[in-house]
Protein backbone atom coordinates (compact mmCIF):
# COMPACT_ATOMS: atom_id res chain seq x y z
CA UNK A 1 0.00 0.00 0.00
CA UNK A 2 1.17 3.69 -0.97
CA UNK A 3 1.11 5.80 2.00
CA UNK A 4 1.17 9.37 1.78
CA UNK A 5 1.90 11.69 4.87
CA UNK A 6 1.38 15.32 5.11
CA UNK A 7 1.65 17.48 8.19
CA UNK A 8 0.14 21.31 8.04
CA UNK A 9 2.39 23.79 9.55
CA UNK A 10 4.24 21.33 11.43
CA UNK A 11 7.10 18.54 10.98
CA UNK A 12 5.96 15.09 11.96
CA UNK A 13 8.38 13.59 13.82
CA UNK A 14 9.74 9.86 12.92
CA UNK A 15 7.95 8.16 15.58
CA UNK A 16 4.56 9.24 14.70
CA UNK A 17 4.97 8.71 10.99
CA UNK A 18 6.18 5.36 11.61
CA UNK A 19 2.92 4.65 14.08
CA UNK A 20 0.82 5.81 11.49
CA UNK A 21 2.37 3.73 8.73
CA UNK A 22 1.88 0.48 11.41
CA UNK A 23 -1.85 1.11 12.08
CA UNK A 24 -2.67 1.86 7.99
CA UNK A 25 -0.65 -1.56 7.42
CA UNK A 26 -3.08 -3.79 9.59
CA UNK A 27 -6.18 -2.33 7.06
CA UNK A 28 -4.62 -4.06 4.14
CA UNK A 29 -4.63 -7.76 6.21
CA UNK A 30 -8.18 -6.87 6.72
CA UNK A 31 -9.05 -5.45 2.89
CA UNK A 32 -6.24 -6.47 0.32
CA UNK A 33 -7.43 -4.48 -2.30
CA UNK A 34 -6.40 -1.51 -1.12
CA UNK A 35 -4.36 0.85 -3.67
CA UNK A 36 -3.30 3.58 -0.75
CA UNK A 37 -3.69 6.02 1.64
CA UNK A 38 -3.51 9.75 2.36
CA UNK A 39 -3.19 11.08 6.09
CA UNK A 40 -3.13 14.60 6.87
CA UNK A 41 -2.09 15.85 10.40
CA UNK A 42 -3.32 19.42 11.18
CA UNK A 43 -3.38 21.61 14.49
CA UNK A 44 -6.72 23.05 14.91
CA UNK A 45 -6.40 26.50 16.56
CA UNK A 46 -8.85 26.30 19.55
CA UNK A 47 -8.69 26.91 23.13
CA UNK A 48 -9.65 22.91 23.56
CA UNK A 49 -6.85 20.32 24.00
CA UNK A 50 -8.10 18.35 21.50
CA UNK A 51 -7.10 20.24 18.80
CA UNK A 52 -4.96 17.50 17.21
CA UNK A 53 -7.30 16.51 13.71
CA UNK A 54 -5.93 13.55 11.45
CA UNK A 55 -7.73 13.25 7.97
CA UNK A 56 -7.49 9.62 6.35
CA UNK A 57 -8.56 8.49 3.00
CA UNK A 58 -8.45 5.04 1.70
CA UNK A 59 -7.75 4.58 -2.25
CA UNK A 60 -9.77 1.45 -3.02
CA UNK A 61 -11.03 0.47 -6.43
CA UNK A 62 -14.68 1.80 -6.83
CA UNK A 63 -14.72 4.32 -4.09
CA UNK A 64 -12.79 5.97 -1.39
CA UNK A 65 -13.22 6.04 2.55
CA UNK A 66 -12.57 9.09 4.35
CA UNK A 67 -12.22 9.19 8.21
CA UNK A 68 -11.83 12.12 10.41
CA UNK A 69 -11.35 12.34 14.26
CA UNK A 70 -9.90 15.10 16.78
CA UNK A 71 -8.26 14.23 19.74
CA UNK A 72 -5.70 15.09 22.16
CA UNK A 73 -2.44 13.55 20.06
CA UNK A 74 -2.04 12.81 17.18
CA UNK A 75 -1.85 9.11 17.72
CA UNK A 76 -5.47 9.04 19.87
CA UNK A 77 -7.05 10.78 16.64
CA UNK A 78 -5.51 8.00 14.49
CA UNK A 79 -6.40 5.15 16.46
CA UNK A 80 -10.01 6.59 16.12
CA UNK A 81 -9.60 7.18 12.11
CA UNK A 82 -8.56 3.51 11.80
CA UNK A 83 -11.47 2.14 13.81
CA UNK A 84 -13.79 4.17 11.92
CA UNK A 85 -11.79 2.72 8.24
CA UNK A 86 -11.83 -0.44 10.18
CA UNK A 87 -15.69 -0.54 10.07
CA UNK A 88 -16.44 0.51 7.03
CA UNK A 89 -14.14 -1.78 5.23
CA UNK A 90 -15.51 -4.95 6.51
CA UNK A 91 -19.11 -3.33 5.90
CA UNK A 92 -18.12 -3.42 2.34
CA UNK A 93 -16.19 -7.20 2.19
CA UNK A 94 -19.23 -8.34 3.77
CA UNK A 95 -21.70 -6.86 0.59
CA UNK A 96 -19.09 -8.42 -1.53
CA UNK A 97 -19.79 -11.93 0.05
CA UNK A 98 -23.34 -11.47 -0.33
Amino acid sequence: MNIKIQSVHFDADGKLLEFIENKLSKLDHIYDQIVGAEVVLKIEKSEDSQNKVTDIKILIPGNDLFSKRQAKTFEEATDLAVEALLKQLKRIKEKQRN
